[in-house]
């Protein structure tokens, strides 16, 4: 016998309350919550649990907790769907509606947490990933697909979101003029299923008032919201996909509309369910990523503003949650705001504020230590990253070799496991090259010790072949690998902050300390600039500290990509055709080809928006020749991307990585189009 409808309800509000305290920070109260519950609902929360733990903490053991948990969520719904089928009652959808949904909300979060596991163990192997993408959401396309044409016939574009601007560059997914309250009945089109079951309208808040057609208000939110949310996620993951990935899929059957996956994500953000969460955690992730990695945005200040408006909704809900103070953070430094974004994140790890949910507060902490150490703060930026290392030591290889600290204080009384922790660039920068060779010496061990299914992964890789660079200068230049350290002259950090493209964001100041520091390297800049002078004296060093095509096209790189970021279009045009030059020559960072080609593409756009501002800013309108002038900086900027592609090949560092920037900006150039088609109207 089916569970009474009264008890489902029981159980989901105490499961509803057990995410409230989740999405507060109180980690603990939320498994107690949970945990005090035996339906599927309470099980998938604890499921969730564990995978929020599992993927922010990049816990092995964790996973299989999740999995198992999961998958008790998913066999109660299935349970639960098949008493429910021989239901006689009337409803607004068929019998057993909700549980369905229920087994999808699990199976998605599986799905997922299924494919990191195998994705991970195949080291990125893309003939490997496309087979974990077949095989493991095979039967979850058709149930999205068959859920959603159920539960919204006639599309979403009646429905409520959370936006708080309208942009020609954008769909209308994300924007309704009736998004100014998220309690507002919405009316379907004539002849549509909600029409046809139960009135004239249907309302989707989260009131106490009765819903005609069977469901009340409660399973009401839970079935339309919770639709959204799981095609829209498994729309979105598909159309994030590398391009060639991608290709295979859509080739065995898999379609995707990353549009439609925005258009329902922010249908079920404007609501208050538990899926509204979820769909707003899913658009601040997929908005942040866009706004950082794609290095150009088609309409900056309408995706900002769609991102605070969200960010604001769930924080006035959940104020102590860290991943939404992250959020605030991260729209701050966005806007070329670090200052306030640290203070955002330094307030955010207040001792005052709940901290059970440790995985959560060290991404508070891993973008504290980010963001100050952009601001050249390395001190502190040094202690947020011991603070980091201290509550996961998932990041240990990958801090010792990229983060740049201050100093060496902070050593008293920290066990030798912790002392290896500690960022090896800031004692390269103090000159501190005993104390930056132990922790080198240590890297080995560690990426040896944190393997997933027995495999390196890409980031761990490349350190590797780092490493041995570096063994090999320190060979040549004095016969033994010792003290290898002393011919790192181009921070391992700079060179993994192109692939997170952290250049970009940070302000003008930054860059030119950046600048004036590449350009001291041995041989000087040939490139004139007007933020550094080339000029010798007469007690300049006779030394040279690049003697490598690599290192000598990682600068080229650099320069041109830091001298964007502050506004010198045509020297960073200059280097970046220097550092494109060469990487036909490059032994190692093979990466460079490809990446350059990509920042050149983004460099014709940024430059191209600059001039197009500068017409705005004095109240003009694009004329002709602007708008001919934009077709082609979109026309070259999408061949260098294509070239760019072609070499993102398996056999490059991080390509995947490249491959996935491509698509978010070919998608960009893609509205820019559209704006300009618009306005030539």
């Amino acid at each position: 016998m089916a569970v009474s409808e009264l008890n489902t309800e029981m159980h989901l509000r105490s499961a509803t309350e057990g995410f409230d305290w989740l999405f507060s920070n109180e980690l603990n109260k939320a498994r107690d919550t949970f945990t005090n519950g035996d339906s599927p609902f309470h099980a998938l929360g604890l499921g969730v649990c564990a995978f929020l733990e599992a993927a922010l903490g990049m816990e092995t053991g964790l996973m299989a907790e999740a999995s198992r948990l999961l998958a008790l969520s998913e066999a109660g719904a299935r349970k639960h769907m098949k008493l429910a089928k021989t239901s006689s009652k009337s409803t607004q959808f068929p019998p057993g509606t909700e549980w369905e949904l229920l087994h999808s909300d699990a199976r998605v979060i599986h799905g997922i947490l299924a494919m990191s596991l195998r994705n991970e163990q195949a080291s990125l192997s893309q003939r490997y990933l496309t087979f974990c993408l077949t095989t493991q959401l095979r039967s979850a396309h058709s149930k999205f697909s068959k859920l959603y044409k159920t539960v919204y016939p006639t599309g979403l574009e009646d429905y409520a979101t959370p936006a708080t601007s309208k942009s020609t560059s954008r769909t209308a997914s994300l924007y309704s003029e009736a998004s100014t309250s998220t309690g507002t009945a919405v009316k379907p089109a004539k002849g549509s299923f909600f029409g046809r079951f139960g009135g004239s309208s249907v309302s989707v808040p989260s009131t106490t008032s009765s819903a005609s057609g069977g469901f009340k208000p409660y399973y009401l939110t839970t079935v339309t919201i919770s639709t959204c949310l799981d095609a829209s996620v498994f729309n979105l993951v598909f159309s994030l996909l590398p391009g060639k990935i991608r290709g295979v899929v859509g080739f065995l059957g898999f379609n995707h509309d990353r549009k439609l996956a925005l258009q329902a994500l922010a249908v079920s953000a404007a609501r208050t369910d538990v899926h509204a969460i979820f769909a707003g955690l899913s658009l601040m992730t997929y908005h942040g990523v866009v706004l950082l990695l794609s290095g150009y945005q088609a309409d900056e200040s309408h995706i900002i503003k769609q991102y605070r408006a969200i960010v604001d909704k769930v924080e006035s809900r959940y104020p102590t949650g860290s991943l939404w103070i992250l959020n605030r953070a991260k729209i701050l430094r966005m806007c070329h705001d670090p200052e306030g974004a640290i203070k955002v994140l330094q307030d955010g790890l207040q001792p005052n504020r709940p901290h059970t949910f440790v995985q959560a507060d060290g991404l508070l902490i891993f973008e504290l230590a980010w963001t100050l150490l952009s601001q050249r703060r390395h001190q502190e930026a040094a202690e947020m990253f011991m603070k980091m290392t201290e509550i996961n030591s998932w990041w240990v290889c990958v801090f010792v070799l990229t983060k740049i600290a201050a100093n060496s204080s902070g050593l008293s009384g920290v066990t030798q496991h912790t002392t290896s922790l500690l960022p090896v660039c800031c004692y390269i920068s103090l000159k501190d090259y005993e104390k930056a060779q132990r922790l080198l010496d240590a890297i080995p061990a560690l990426v040896d010790k944190k393997k997933i299914g027995g495999k390196d992964l890409p980031t761990e890789v490349f350190i590797k072949k780092k490493l041995a660079f570096y063994k090999e200068k320190q060979q040549r230049l004095t016969g033994s690998e010792a003290d290898y350290v002393r011919c790192i002259k181009i921070s391992p950090a700079e060179e993994l902050g192109i692939f997170w493209n952290t250049h970009a964001r940070i302000t003008k100041d930054a860059a030119i300390a950046h600048i004036v520091e590449l350009a001291s390297l041995r041989p000087l800049p040939t490139i004139l600039s007007p933020l550094f002078t080339t000029e010798d004296s007469a007690d300049s060093p006779t030394t040279v500290d690049l003697d490598t095509p690599d290192e000598l096209a990682v600068r080229s790189l650099l320069l041109g990509i830091v001298h964007r970021t502050a506004g010198e279009f045509d020297a960073a045009r200059s280097f970046l055709a220097d550092a494109h030059s060469r990487y036909t020559s490059v032994k190692t960072s093979t990466w460079v080809g490809g990446v350059t080609l990509f920042e050149l593409a983004v460099l014709d756009l940024k430059e191209m928006e600059a001039r197009t501002e500068r017409g705005a800013a004095e109240g003009t309108t694009l004329t002709a020749t602007q708008k001919e002038a934009w077709a082609h900086a979109l026309k070259n900027a999408s061949e260098k991307l294509d070239k760019a592609l072609s070499l993102a090949t398996q056999q490059v560092d991080l390509s995947s990585r490249l491959d996935s920037r491509i698509v978010m900006l070919k998608d960009e150039i893609a509205i820019k189009r559209e704006m300009l088609a618009g306005i030539a109207q």
